[in-house]
């Protein structure tokens, strides 16, 4: 068994590559493009939503066949095709210039997995079986959508500016943890809730 090591990437700016723009790869490129990623995108067909991110300007679409040069450069490369020698062909490519990389669906060609995610504004809860389980992965996802609803985020949104002002105050730093801590209770949550009802109620419908 390999031991994964969980962590949030900051994609902004880095030189992301997509090999492959159809019912597959489309997600993919959607949700790096959400990341602020600079995304160049090869493949020998791509649906109309890529085109239309290309048009837009949102990314570098390159209609014709993979070539190796295409991974200089690049950070991360995420390969979704249904041609089982290409997907191992890029893998190793990028395996040789050090590119992580994850082709969808395939865990023995993955340098990394992409978890079933949780979002809540700035709160993230990922979820990975390490490729072994999927549908495990999305079954625990909606079991923590219903214990986390909608109303955490504007309450994390507001944690972080209550940070921000209890970290710039002339307090005593065990003050300051002692404040942290308790704005992070359960107790707390259920304040911010009751003083919004309309973020409580989605949240007990999530």
């Amino acid at each position: 068994m390999t031991n994964l090591f969980p962590m949030f990437l900051k994609l902004e700016g880095r030189q992301c590559l997509v090999v492959g723009a159809g019912k597959v790869g489309e997600p993919k490129i959607g949700g790096l493009l959400e990341t602020g990623a600079r995304l160049r995108v090869v493949a020998l067909d791509a649906s109309p939503t890529v085109r239309e991110w290309a048009r837009a300007g949102k990314l570098d679409l390159e209609l014709r066949a993979f070539s190796a040069e295409d991974l200089d450069g690049a950070f991360l490369a995420v390969v979704a095709t249904n041609s089982r020698s290409l997907n191992e062909r890029v893998y190793h490519e990028a395996r040789n210039r050090g590119v992580l990389c994850n082709v969808v669906d395939v865990p023995d060609l993955c340098d990394f997995f992409y978890p079933a995610v949780v979002r809540r504004g700035d709160l993230q809860i990922a979820i990975s079986t390490a490729g072994q389980s999927p549908s495990l992965a999305q079954k625990i996802r909606q079991q923590l959508e219903k214990q986390f609803g909608p109303g955490y985020a504007a309450w994390v949104a507001e944690l972080g500016e209550t940070r921000k002002l209890i970290l710039a105050s002339d307090l005593a730093k065990e003050r300051k943890l002692d404040l942290l801590h308790s704005l992070a209770s359960r107790e707390a949550l259920e304040a911010a809730l009751a003083q919004t009802p309309e973020l409580a109620a989605k949240g007990e419908g999530a």
